[in-house]
């Protein structure tokens, strides 16, 4: 009897498998003559070689649909094990990534498609509007498409903690713990598009990477798409670094809001400053979404408004001044 492995590389064998291993049942069942042994990752098959030669071919169907999709049941396995022909994948442009619990996760608004457009056209890229325009999500998705399509390697997403200093040390805990706050919005996206498991195997692994900007000094990042989020809060030389990371076969986003710059008075802000001086780069894209890009709860669209009237009045008056003549 002949012996084969096969390895599910870069998949959850407790998702893929389903509960109390249904999913393998169903398999053994589907092969009578073949021996299936599963164990974790690694799966042995033992038969015939031209029982073997076509198991091999179907569970490859079965494997690529599973890392599309983030799901299969019983009705797949025998569609995809089974049919001879099975059909194709569906593979609308709309659609960028299939995300968890049959989430389908796409650029929505005109601009947000054209975020989609330049990324493709360019492998730079900045993101520019106010809260709630789905940028950073947007961008994050693009990414593990990228990454599920195995055009990148690794994933690095990335934004400066606590203001522009970075300054962690009086917080508790250690770096980790630090730093999550900073990083929610990032893990966030990441869980609505990858399942659970995978997604911590791809963390531990470093095929996924969420850190502080400072971490990226000295860095070359190749085969990875980058993304720097919150880039209004970078300093001229914080923004000059990352952007000189760039290496080999590496798309980098950068999205952030101007119109909340947290740093202090006398600093520039790193964006800005790269809007200017890159405007002109052959290879740059730069994508200005809008009120109308703003996929929240409706409130948010109207509270950007509100604020807009009152930054561009000529006679607008500062935070502090409101607060004297309200005191």
């Amino acid at each position: 009897m002949n012996e084969r492995i096969i390895e599910l590389s870069e998949i959850s064998p407790k998702e893929f498998w389903g509960p109390q291993d249904i999913h393998l049942d169903l398999l053994k069942k589907l092969y009578p003559k073949m021996k299936i042994i599963a164990r974790g990752a690694v799966v042995k098959i033992y038969g015939e070689n031209e029982i073997l030669d076509e198991f091999e071919k179907r569970f490859d169907r079965l494997t690529k649909y599973f890392s599309k999709y983030n799901r299969i049941d019983e009705n797949t396995i025998e569609r995809l094990i089974i049919d001879t022909e099975p059909q194709q994948m569906s593979s609308r442009d709309d659609i960028l990534v299939h995300g968890t619990s049959g989430k389908l996760i796409k650029a929505i608004t005109p601009n947000q498609q054209k975020l989609v457009k330049y990324v493709e056209r360019n492998d730079m890229v900045f993101a520019i509007g106010p809260a709630g325009t789905g940028k950073t999500y947007t961008g994050v998705a693009l990414a593990v498409r990228a990454l599920k399509n195995k055009e990148v390697k690794r994933i690095i997403l990335t934004r400066p903690a606590v203001e522009a200093g970075e300054n962690l040390g009086f917080l508790p805990g250690d770096m980790k713990e630090k730093l999550d706050p900073y990083m929610q919005p990032l893990y966030d996206a990441l869980r609505d598009m990858i399942p659970p498991q995978t997604l911590d195997d791809y963390i531990t692994k470093g095929i996924i990477q969420i850190a502080p900007l400072a971490f990226m000094r000295g860095r070359t990042l190749d085969n990875a798409f980058v993304i720097l989020d919150e880039a209004q809060n970078t300093t001229h030389s914080q923004m000059k670094m990352f952007l000189t990371r760039m290496g080999k076969h590496a798309k980098f986003i950068i999205t952030g809001d101007p119109g909340q710059i947290d740093l202090p008075r006398k600093v520039s802000s790193g964006l800005k400053e790269a809007l200017y001086i890159l405007k002109d780069v052959e290879g740059i894209g730069m994508i200005y979404l809008d009120d109308k890009d703003i996929v929240r709860h409706r409130l948010v669209k109207s509270i950007v408004e509100a604020y807009k009237k009152i930054e561009e009045r000529p006679d607008k008056m500062s935070i502090e001044e409101i607060k004297k003549v309200e005191n």
